[in-house]
């Protein structure tokens, strides 16, 4: 394995930050969030001075029911190639359903949902990560997540399902010790069972956040300091194995510079600790807790796919288009899920557009989560942002003409015409804007 040491998660508003941080070794970096031929002039000087840069992606879905998509490989590969990676990153979860195996509209969750622990679901992820393997230039890790919800039927604990997984793909395993904390607060998941499960030889690295409780549900901020319970996590981790390597993450929220500081420390301490212990005391031998199906896959996974993309459309749909809520699940989780994605997109619409939440002032979030509601997000968040601006202006609002002009410049200045391989939503734009021009 790789030694990474001690690393942090870049991101632009604490990018001075962590040039100056002494004792970082490694970075993590959004993969979405950075252009290959035009890398941030931090990472380029970070990179100069020897220090380790990772792609981190969130947009693959590889657990979801298709195949990845192959513009998205071709994408992180050349972000690991730009950032001279050595290796890549992404997360078990899916975040779209819908489409062609279900011959229903296209859904974009906006963050990572859970993939049922099952065989079905375990099947087409080794197949979705073998695509991966093969389109990447250097080696793949995947992250466990958090949930806030839990999927009905579930066949095997995380520990054995992670265990499979790598068992059968080779595939390197990036732990989350926050998110395992996260489990046992809303699934009731004990963390040290799914240490002593899981193969911890395939260990690449470690994340470690912070998060919050309301009401008896954990939210995984990466906004808030890092809790006790987590470092207790990371410590029984590291009484067990050597982590290559742990990283702090924040995404929000920056503290000053000392504060984070002091979190790593507080951090390296608990891997500290966990060595100590682990010197004093040999792990017994794990069992083999998998159960794979003989040979190496089953005939067709086709079926498989398909049965998957049913379930996490009806799951999906429930969450971000209002239709009832699928038999076995719980309902109020569902409902504060649901409520946690609106909220979420309306966040990140106000990061790509940061000139919504100026124009609209007080009225942006109440504005945009009413929206939510009514409209599933079918694209991207920019498209997101077009088609909440787009819907406002066409019911005549906001009532105040002139912030209802600004925010029709504003979007007249975005939505101009597509590529003539698109004649359709060209002829769809130009209707509207005669529409809003009208207005």
């Amino acid at each position: 394995m790789m030694r990474l040491g001690t690393g942090i998660g870049w991101r632009p508003e604490i990018a001075d930050a962590v040039e100056g941080m002494p004792g970082i070794e490694w970075v993590e970096v959004v993969a979405e969030n950075v252009c290959p031929g035009h890398l941030p002039e931090s990472l380029l000087r970070l990179r100069e001075r020897g220090v380790t840069v990772v792609p981190h992606g969130v947009s693959l879905g590889l657990g979801g029911a298709e195949r990845p998509d192959e513009g998205r490989l071709t994408a992180l590969a050349e972000r690991a190639e730009a950032l001279a990676a050595p290796l890549v990153t992404e997360h078990i979860a899916f975040v779209r359903a819908g489409g062609t195996l279900t011959a229903s509209p296209r859904l974009e969750a906006g963050h990572l949902l859970p993939v049922p622990r099952t065989r079905d679901a375990l099947d087409v992820l080794c197949e979705n990560i073998r695509i991966a393997q093969a389109a990447l230039p250097v080696p793949l890790a995947v992250e466990n997540i958090a949930a806030l919800i839990s999927w009905p039927g579930e066949e095997m604990t995380e520990g054995q399902f992670l265990y499979e997984l790598a068992d059968r793909t080779g595939v390197r395993l990036l732990i989350d010790v926050a998110n395992l904390h996260t489990n046992h607060v809303n699934r009731g998941e004990d963390p040290a069972k799914a240490l002593a499960e899981l193969p911890l030889e395939a260990l690449a690295y470690v994340h470690v956040a912070g998060g919050f409780e309301r009401d008896g549900v954990w939210h995984d901020s990466h906004a808030h300091p890092v809790p006790e319970p987590v470092l207790d996590i990371l410590t029984d981790l590291a009484s067990r194995v050597s982590p290559p390597g742990v990283l702090l993450e924040r995404d929000e929220n920056f503290p000053e510079p000392d504060e984070l500081r002091r979190e790593l420390e507080s951090i390296g301490r608990a891997v500290e600790k966990g060595a100590r212990e682990r010197g004093e005391a040999q792990p017994e031998p794990r069992k083999d807790t998998s159960a794979s199906w003989p040979g190496s896959e089953r005939p067709s996974l086709e079926p498989a796919r398909q049965r998957l993309a049913l379930a996490q459309t009806a799951m999906l749909s429930a969450l971000v288009a209002g239709t009832p809520v699928p038999e076995g699940f719980d309902r109020a989780r569902m409902a504060v899920q649901a409520r946690a994605l609106a909220a979420k997109r309306a966040d990140v619409v106000a990061k790509v557009a940061p000139e919504l939440p100026d124009i609209l002032g007080d009225g942006y979030r109440p504005a945009f989560l009413a929206h939510a509601q009514a409209h599933p997000m079918t694209g991207g968040y920019r498209q997101d942002a077009l088609d909440f601006v787009e819907r406002l202006l066409l019911a005549g609002r906001p009532e105040e003409a002139g912030v209802r002009r600004e925010l029709r410049e504003w979007w007249l200045e975005r939505s101009g015409p597509k590529p003539r391989s698109r004649r359709p939503a060209v002829r769809l734009a130009r209707a509207t804007r005669r529409v809003l021009l009208r207005r």
